[in-house]
This record gives C-alpha cells, structure tokens and sequence, in this order.
C-alpha cells in the first residue's frame, strides 16, 4: 500500500513539473504535442517549429512557443463563415 502511493505520489510530482516546466526537451515536446519523436525532428529539420539549439546539437523548445505553433492556422466553423459571408454580402449590398 504504501509502495502504491509513493508511485502515485512520484507521477504526480513528475506530472506537476513536466506541466510547468517551460523549457521542454525533445522527448517532452514530442509527448506534449502528442507527436512521435520522429515527427518533432522532421518539422525541426524543415524549421517549420520554433526551437532552440545552444550547444549546436540537442534540441530544446519552449513550451508556450510550442503552444502558439500548434494553435496556429486556425480552421473555422462552418457557423463562423456563414457569419462571414453574411456580413460580407450586407457590406456589398450597401455598397450598389
């Protein structure tokens, strides 16, 4: 029992860190994007995300970097573009 909890208590505390931790690794960029390891290296080698090479050879990335690049080129609803057209024909309409 008490082995159960301080396994429970370890993944919590390593959780907590890898959540605030702004300076990731490869290996914890990949799994907090939900990429593989593989993938990370090829949008790294074709510089398509934002990362960082101090020494010339491991790669690190910053977390709310990662956070804007995976939030970027946002598709919208079916809903917003409707809104759009119609304000769009509204302002053409006005415009005759």
């Amino acid at each position: 029992m008490a082995e159960e909890l301080k396994q429970v208590a370890d993944l919590i505390a390593a959780n907590t860190i890898f959540c605030t931790k702004e300076v990731l690794t490869s290996d914890e960029a990949a799994k907090y994007m939900g990429v593989s390891k593989s993938y990370l290296y090829k949008l790294t080698m074709k510089q398509q995300i934002p990362h960082y090479k101090p020494m010339g050879k491991m790669c690190y990335f910053n977390r709310t970097e990662l956070e804007k690049w995976l939030q970027s080129n946002r598709v919208s609803t079916s809903t917003e573009i409707s809104q759009q057209a119609q304000v769009y024909c509204m302002k053409k309409g006005g415009l005759q």
